[in-house]
């Protein structure tokens, strides 16, 4: 059992090793590929026949796929399944996504369609890796598709999302009604265009070595002219693996600036773009900020005018106060105006009760005065001047009584007629 055991934890570790290495090679393979479509995408467009397109997506598929859980059925069996099942899901919270167009399309049926078609639109948007980041943020829902040692779990998915970026600066344009959204062709990778022989300096001693020895062995029968012979073709080969040497080194260091050249022109379009978006929002909050200090003036300026209207009609109200107040004065009666107001109803009574009475209407004050006067003089002298003293008294109500003296009259009038 120890033995099974200690067998099984090799079994393990060798394919953890292993799957190691193939998440790592997956990953160099594709940074590779990214530099070459860009190399290709400054003399020559890029299109579905290109064969740098065609190897890149073939590397992404087997990315996106690499240890992805099979779909169980209902009678218990694991099914294939394609990454645009995760892609669906996990990518779905990406604002003004593609999903649901991709999702309508009649032409695209099958899931591996689906995805390479997803594929294309993201490339075509500028948004791949805006994609990949959204779904490894999701990060439930990748280890629910994702089983361990899967690159989309580890640290290389970052990576991934980060060579990505350089294909914004690629303007792609595709045709998503070919046959190449086709889910039945395979996803093949072409390692030939990556593939490089390089020769390590162990082997360009054991060369050297090789060389030394077979000219030792052949020293006997050699002359002067074959070992000097020998001598320069080492020499020469010495100096010809030092400058294949080199010339990798610059190859390699040349790569390494082509991408981080393109990173910086990626880095350098997204300032340009967040600096615009904040040269506009401070001309927003510039607008703003005039708008609101025009509105508070304008504010302020009819609060002034309010209270100068206010102060008017409280003045105007006053005034009025003060007229009502003097006129309610003027027109009450004083107290002279009352005994006059006594007599005249004495008089008016006298003569209804002696049968003196005559019915008949008096347009004016003095209409009754002239006939108060006239019919004193039947009267007797004894009641003559007292008579006399009332109509006088009657005339002078008459030019000195107000309209509620004209009232009582012909109320007082009305009440004896009755």
């Amino acid at each position: 059992m120890a033995a099974l055991s200690l067998g099984l934890s090799g079994v393990r570790k060798r394919a953890a090793a292993g799957r190691a290495v193939e998440r790592k090679n997956l990953i160099t393979v594709c940074r590779f590929s990214v530099k070459t479509m860009i190399d290709r995408s400054c003399f020559d467009t890029v299109d579905d026949l290109s064969p740098e397109f065609t190897n890149f997506v073939s590397i992404l598929e087997q990315i996106l796929s690499h240890r992805l859980k099979g779909q169980l059925s209902w009678f218990g069996y694991e099914s294939a399944r394609s990454f645009w099942d995760y892609v669906r899901l996990a990518c779905s919270k990406v604002p003004h996504s593609c999903i649901h167009s991709i999702e309508s399309m009649e032409n695209v049926r099958s899931s591996r369609a689906k995805g390479r078609a997803w594929i294309r639109v993201a490339l075509m948007e500028k948004r791949l890796s805006e994609y990949i980041s959204a779904g490894l943020r999701d990060f439930k829902t990748t280890r629910r598709f994702y089983e361990d040692g899967a690159i989309m779990l580890g640290e290389e998915a970052g990576l991934l999302a980060d060579t990505l970026i350089g294909l914004n600066a690629i303007d792609f344009s595709f045709c998503l009604k070919g046959e190449g959204l086709d889910g039945s062709c395979p996803a093949v990778i072409d390692y030939t265009p990556y593939l490089k022989f390089i020769q390590t300096s162990d082997s360009i001693s054991s060369d050297e070595e090789e060389m030394r020895t077979l000219g030792s062995s052949g020293s006997e029968a050699s002359t002067p002219e074959s070992n000097m012979a020998a001598a320069l073709l080492s020499q020469q080969s010495s100096w010809f693996s030092k400058c294949k040497r080199v010339e990798q080194k610059y190859r390699v260091a040349l790569e390494q600036k082509g991408y981080l050249e393109e990173l910086v022109r990626a880095r350098e379009a997204q300032l340009a773009e967040c600096v615009s978006q904040n040269k506009v929002l401070m001309q927003r909050l510039s607008d703003s900020e005039l708008g609101h200090k025009l509105e508070k003036e304008q504010l302020e300026f009819i609060i002034l005018e309010l209270q100068d209207q206010l102060t008017v009609l409280k003045n105007h109200d006053m005034r009025s106060r003060q007229e009502l107040t003097a006129h309610l004065t003027n027109q009450w009666p004083s107290p002279g105006t009352v005994d006059t107001n006594a007599v005249a109803l004495d008089t008016l009574l006298y003569r209804k009760h002696t049968g003196q009475w005559e019915e008949k209407s008096f347009q004016s004050l003095e209409q009754l005065s002239t006939d108060m006067s006239l019919s004193q003089t039947s009267l007797d002298p004894a009641q003559t001047h007292s008579h006399t003293h009332t109509a006088s008294r009657a005339r002078l109500v008459s030019h000195t009584g107000t309209e509620k003296v004209k009232r009582t009259l012909h109320h007082c009038v009305g009440f004896v007629a009755l």
